[in-house]
């Protein structure tokens, strides 16, 4: 691939459940980056059209911390969307490099997230995927990525049955759930974050499925976070959208009014400024009378004619001589790979370098499936799991065992201790999948999930037991 549109495409910088991310250059020269549709994609109309929207409304977001729509065409054969291409480590990246933060810094940053988030809202869209991994740490602040793309994304349906667009961890309850999404979710994905970068994890590691199912039951740890951002961010992981603070809120709270600002940096007025002008002449005094013996003074110059000054100006330095050996930089013949940092991956095309233009900076972007299958990205076999859950209860198969919630109590299973599972669906009205498990020592525990579709449970039931088949195979 050469070109997307009228961009030149320079490499791949990642991949994630809509497509691929490219970094390109306008013709100008420019860096944008360019997230290209999938092919399955663009041959749904009405995904085209929720993407055509979206585009039109992203358009609109302003703001100081996002980074801005540039250029898209969702009319094309493959639909991309471009974005001004943003420098610097993702904050996932600057927290493992450099340790949590303080309360100083994670009070600027949560108000640099909240600003971001309120410019993106009062456009109509929600993000539906803020994390560490889509913030980037630039020079001038964070900035948020791939804003404006997760409605579409997530009306497409784009994951399996049993799970939810977003990344476990950061996802609110409400959208793990498929219910509608408002602001109030990007504000629980917000308290995350700032979790995440005090050095903590709200709801702990382990398998997607068990992160899901402990931000929709569970509490959140906030032991990593300062004690006087406790509160804040707690009402941030409410339960309940409804009782979650808004952004302005959050702005008030993070950044108040009477905090004193810092410095402006310096401007080109400060680094250079102009020299100040000299005073305006005065008039020529009255000629005083000649004194006998007085020489002549020089002939006074006709009306019109350019001043000189007393003292010439010293000419400019010359410049220093070049070093011995050097000659001007030659750029690349067309067609050859351009120095931009590491190389793409097999199968990029190389295209023209641009001379006098720097090499670039690590790239922030990379890939961005919405839940990496467990051992992605380590050369592991990736795990089967199963999650289904309604607001009360809950069923999760993992390489773990068996977790049954209900009504708030979890009863976790290893898989030595099973002897046997099972499940079904409910008699009577509804669709609900009933679980039952027995265990070696004859104990039996059972678990009831609702669902308000009954595609969905004939999902659940052949997902149950495929993933009971692979962790607890049947023996003669």
């Amino acid at each position: 691939m050469e070109r997307i549109g009228s961009y030149g495409v320079v490499r791949r910088l990642g991949e994630g459940g809509m497509g691929t991310v490219w970094l390109a250059r306008s013709r100008g020269g420019r860096l944008v980056a360019v997230k290209l549709v999938r092919t399955e994609l663009a041959g749904d109309p009405a995904f085209r059209a929720r993407f055509r929207a979206e585009v039109a409304a992203a358009r609109r977001v302003g703001g100081f911390h996002t980074a801005p729509v540039v250029d898209a065409d969702p009319d094309a054969a493959q639909p991309w969307l471009a974005t001004a291409y943003v420098p610097g480590p993702t904050l996932a990246q600057l927290l493992a490099a450099q340790g949590p933060m303080d309360e100083e810094r994670l009070r600027g940053l949560g108000a640099a997230l909240a600003e971001a988030l309120q410019a993106i809202h009062r456009c109509g869209l929600v993000h539906r995927d803020l994390k560490p991994g889509n913030i980037v740490m630039a020079d001038d602040g964070p900035r948020v990525l791939d804003f404006g793309i997760a409605r579409a994304m997530d009306d497409a349906r784009l994951t399996a049955t049993g799970t939810a667009f977003g990344t476990p961890g950061f996802l609110a309850p409400e959208q793990a759930e498929g219910h509608a999404v408002g602001p109030a979710a990007d504000v629980f994905a917000l308290g995350a974050v700032l979790v995440a970068a005090a050095g903590g994890s709200a709801f702990g590691g382990g398998t997607p499925v068990a992160q899901i199912y402990r931000s929709v039951h569970g509490e959140p740890d906030l032991t990593a976070v300062p004690e006087a951002l406790r509160e804040l961010v707690a009402g941030c992981l409410d339960k309940a959208p409804e009782r979650r603070p808004g952004t302005e809120q959050l702005l008030d709270r993070l950044s108040p009014l009477q905090s004193p600002a810092p410095p402006a940096p310096a401007t080109s007025y400060d680094l250079a400024p102009p020299a100040p002008r000299a005073a305006p002449a005065a008039a020529d005094p009255p000629a005083a009378p000649s004194v006998p013996g007085t020489p002549p003074g020089p002939p006074a110059a006709p009306p019109g004619a350019p001043l000189v000054a007393d003292t010439p100006v010293p000419p400019p330095p010359a410049y220093p001589p070049a070093p011995p050996g050097h000659a001007p930089a030659t750029p690349p013949p067309f067609g050859a790979a351009a120095p931009f940092g590491s190389p793409g991956p097999p199968g990029t095309p190389p295209v023209p370098a641009v001379p006098g233009v720097p090499a670039l900076p690590p790239s922030p972007y990379g890939p961005g499936a919405p839940i990496p299958p467990p051992g992605a990205g380590l050369g592991q076999i990736a795990m089967p799991e199963f999650l289904a859950m309604d607001r009360k209860n809950a069923v999760v198969l993992d390489p773990a065992g068996i977790s049954l919630g209900s009504d708030g109590r979890v009863t976790e299973i290893p898989w030595h201790a099973v002897d046997v599972a099972w499940c079904e669906k409910a008699a009577g009205r509804g669709h609900a999948l009933v679980v039952a498990v027995a265990l070696r020592d004859g104990t039996l525990f059972s678990c009831e999930v609702g669902t308000r579709r009954a595609a969905e449970l004939d999902a659940w039931i052949a997902r149950f037991t495929a993933t009971l088949a692979y962790y607890s195979p049947e023996t003669d």
